[in-house]
């Protein structure tokens, strides 16, 4: 079933008075009537009912910090004047500067070409918010963001014209921070798109994830698009047929964001070997993925890299693709015939590679 999400789009246009909410006919979404709807993948611990509120509500725009409203242990974060630093630097910023909306801190400024205000400040007359708020200064993102650091400029410049055609935007509508990012690209000129995407395409991706096979996992809660550890002293629980995949040091990626904090992705027992039976011989229901993203999935040409990737970020891109939300030529063939089991095999082995 092919939607197209103008409608979505629309909506994402941000305002600076609260949420909006649009009457829709959810009966109508795709999650309405797809089994195995990966949640995980998209921050969430259950499926969107009919009745959810959240959906087609559009986020406001923050003019003051911590746009996430609250940390890892669920409270909000206030300014208490603590400075806190991480490895390797001689900076220091308090939680709230570290998250303040239009200009997030910048730990390691000698590992990235000096920031224009745009990605770095952002423009708050336009309500566009620093690229560097969810990417990070370095690109390389999170679990919920997008990892633009060592993408092609040109693939960069095509997916930011499909953000503001409605040609990508997320199947589960409750990702406001997708909504968000189509906004951004409708409303950036023409330079400044050529601006960002040469800037992320010149740094390097490095590995983020780790992957470990297991039949249980830490217990979690859904914040905010993403899931993060709900106790670390919780007893773990099993895993089933899902991925959970949080940060490494909670305090670190999510309070002080830190850009160079890692995850680690606990993944079904066998799903890596699966997984690699389908990437590298299609396994009779696709085709190998290295004929058009290169030798070891590390990209060819404008095809992206898609190896090292963390597994919840590639697991919605083939998930959009496959409920039509995400328009793609050249993946739709691809997944057609991809179950959400596939895909989720498909995603751990590629986290395990070297990007």
């Amino acid at each position: 079933m092919k939607i197209r999400p103008i409608v979505a789009v629309a909506l994402s246009l941000c305002v600076a008075k609260g949420l909006i909410a649009q009457d829709v006919d959810h009966a109508s979404l795709p999650q309405a009537s797809v089994p195995d709807w990966p949640d995980w993948a998209y921050g969430y611990m259950e499926p969107v009912t009919e009745t959810d509120p959240s959906i087609y509500q559009v986020p406001d725009c923050p003019e003051m910090a911590n746009p996430r409203s609250c940390g890892p242990v669920g409270t909000p974060l206030v300014e208490d004047g603590v400075k806190h630093s991480l490895p390797g630097t001689s900076l220091t910023f308090t939680r709230v500067e570290a998250n303040y909306s239009w200009q997030p801190a910048d730990w390691y400024p000698g590992e990235h070409p000096e920031m224009s205000e745009l990605i770095a400040t952002g423009d708050m007359e336009r309500g566009i918010r620093p690229c560097a708020l969810c990417h990070f200064p370095n690109g390389q993102g999170k679990v919920e963001n997008g990892h633009v650091a060592g993408l092609p400029k040109n693939y960069i410049l095509q997916q930011l014209e499909a953000f503001a055609s409605g040609d990508r935007i997320s199947a589960d509508y409750r990702k406001a921070n997708t909504n968000e990012m189509a906004r951004i690209a409708a409303w950036l000129t023409d330079e400044e798109k050529e601006h960002v995407a040469e800037y992320f395409s010149s740094m390097p991706f490095r590995s983020m994830v780790r992957v470990v096979e297991s039949e249980t996992a830490p217990q979690i809660r859904a914040s905010l698009n993403r899931l993060i550890m709900a106790d670390e002293e919780a007893p773990w629980v099993p895993l089933e047929n899902r991925i959970v995949e949080v940060a490494e040091d909670a305090e670190e990626t999510e309070v002080m964001r830190n850009p160079r904090g890692t995850f680690v992705a606990y993944v079904p027992v066998g799903s890596i070997a699966k997984g690699e039976e389908l990437v590298t011989t299609g396994g009779g229901k696709t085709i190998q993925c290295g004929i058009c993203h290169g030798d070891g999935q590390r990209g060819l040409a404008d095809v992206p890299s898609i190896a090292g990737r963390t597994a919840s970020f590639t697991m919605r891109q083939l998930w959009d693709v496959k409920q039509g939300t995400r328009v793609s030529p050249l993946m739709t063939a691809v997944v057609a015939n991809l179950t959400a089991e596939d895909m989720l095999n498909i995603v751990a082995y590629l986290a395990t590679l070297p990007p």
